[in-house]
């Protein structure tokens, strides 16, 4: 009698969420190709019989993308379009006895830190030679590079130490290994993330390491770029703006989220700074690395924010002109501390706040943008798109911050690639510009 062959399983992993959701998608790929399982990053193709996804729990809009992602391919299941369905991340971590209840197709559900759980589904093992290896699920140029995992910090707002867990920093041999890997692959840009990328090394070595780092980062051969991302004010170690000052390869540039304004609305989100500790922190910055691009994030609408409050945040922002600017409506979330005060900024509120300070925003990014007409920047080709290549300078994160476009009709560029660029023109988030020698 012949013996039934066993269909061998093809995964496809979506991925919700922010790019350290990304980074955990980019390992268990690594992982399941190493165990020799067929597996890709959100797939076109309707050919995969196991779905993974990857959720995120951080603000309501996020947590109900993820449900009707989930929900979607259940409901796939259930007409036999697929055979089945894993979710893991930061949802799963935060709701898992909820969501088996409330969605009992899912065939599994795992927390972040459930790798090695989630790969025994597979009788696939977690193979430690793997470790610092990752499978990029984006053009291989640049990577995102998580340095810690966890925060230990008390934010009002914040469910990230609920799904994430305590702050543990990574081995600084261990990321220089990784950075080693990424560049023999090609990568030539490390962005650096974390939940809270100040604290880096308090744990493993009794002291922040994170200037040792990104030092140890910047004498990789092959890295062109480090950028940092995700730095906590309180604290703040400036002896990472002097390591930045020092080498050329280090971005100048700085993702600080400040979350508020008012020194009053930071007490309430227990941020352990003022608004004039804030601002002393930015001049300090700025005036050891002048021209620097100070990237930050706020939030409209949190408690105890009355117009008072939102009017001293607008005026922190004009005040500071940021180069880069991001805001976020507040969202009630349970088991924080927030929760347990009154929610009483009603949302379409919030968002009319949010909007106005991103007005505000755009006319700062606009004036900031019309200076460097006329100026010569390096930028790095990420993509072409919509007849022009598409690229950033070092004053530019990936996907959230202002890009450089080269008309491709008249230049040619290769993805990947570092180009002199001539900016000729400029809008509130777009420099235009010629290729120049």
């Amino acid at each position: 009698m012949k013996a039934r062959t066993l269909k061998k399983d093809k995964v496809n992993i979506v991925t919700m969420g922010c790019s350290k959701n990304l980074v955990d998608s980019e390992v268990m790929l690594t992982q399941l190709k190493g165990n020799g399982i067929e597996v890709s990053h959100e797939s076109l193709q309707q050919d995969n019989n196991v779905i993974i996804i990857n959720t995120c729990g951080f603000i309501d809009n996020a947590k109900q993308e993820s449900i009707d992602t989930i929900l979607q391919y259940v409901d796939a299941k259930e007409k036999g379009l697929v055979e089945k369905v894993y979710v893991t991340g930061c949802l799963s971590q935060r709701y898992k006895d909820d969501l088996e209840k409330e969605i009992p197709q899912v065939d599994a559900f795992f927390g972040t830190r459930d790798l090695p759980a989630l790969l025994k589904k597979f009788k696939a093992d977690y193979k430690h030679e793997l470790v610092g290896e990752r499978l990029l699920t984006h053009p291989s140029h640049y990577a995102y590079m998580k340095i810690s995992e966890g925060c230990d910090r008390p934010c009002s707002f914040c469910a990230i130490p609920l799904m994430r867990g305590g702050h543990v920093s990574k081995p600084i041999e261990e990321l220089v290994k990784e950075a080693e890997h990424k560049a023999a692959n090609g990568t030539k840009e490390l962005l650096l993330i974390a939940q809270d990328s100040t604290y880096y090394g308090l744990d493993l070595y009794k002291k922040r390491r994170l200037a040792d780092l990104m030092k140890a980062l910047a004498d990789v051969n092959g890295i062109d770029w480090v950028r940092l991302h995700y730095a906590y004010p309180t604290g703040f170690p400036m002896d990472v703006i002097d390591v930045m000052a020092e080498h050329p390869n280090i971005c100048n540039y700085l993702d600080i989220p400040l979350q508020h304004g008012s020194s009053d609305v930071l007490k309430v989100m227990r941020r352990g700074t003022s608004r004039e500790k804030q601002e002393e922190l930015i001049h300090r910055i700025r005036e050891k690395i002048p021209g620097i691009g100070i990237r930050t994030t706020l939030i409209a609408g949190h408690p105890g924010e009355g117009e008072k409050e939102f009017q001293e945040m607008v005026d922190f922002v004009e005040r500071m002109k940021f180069e880069r600017l991001g805001v976020f409506t507040y969202s009630h979330e349970e088991d924080t501390h927030a929760f347990t005060m009154n929610d009483d900024v009603p949302d379409e509120e919030k968002q009319a706040r949010a909007n106005h300070l991103m007005e505000v925003q755009e006319q700062i990014s606009f004036d900031l943008n019309q200076e460097k007409v006329g100026q010569t920047f390096k930028v790095l080709v990420d993509k072409k798109e919509n007849g022009y290549f598409v690229g950033r300078t070092e004053f530019d994160s990936v996907e959230v911050d202002n890009e450089v476009l080269i008309d491709a009709s008249k230049h040619y560029c290769r993805v990947g690639d570092f180009v002199q660029v001539k900016v000729n023109d400029a809008t509130e988030f777009d420099l235009y510009g010629d290729v120049v020698d």
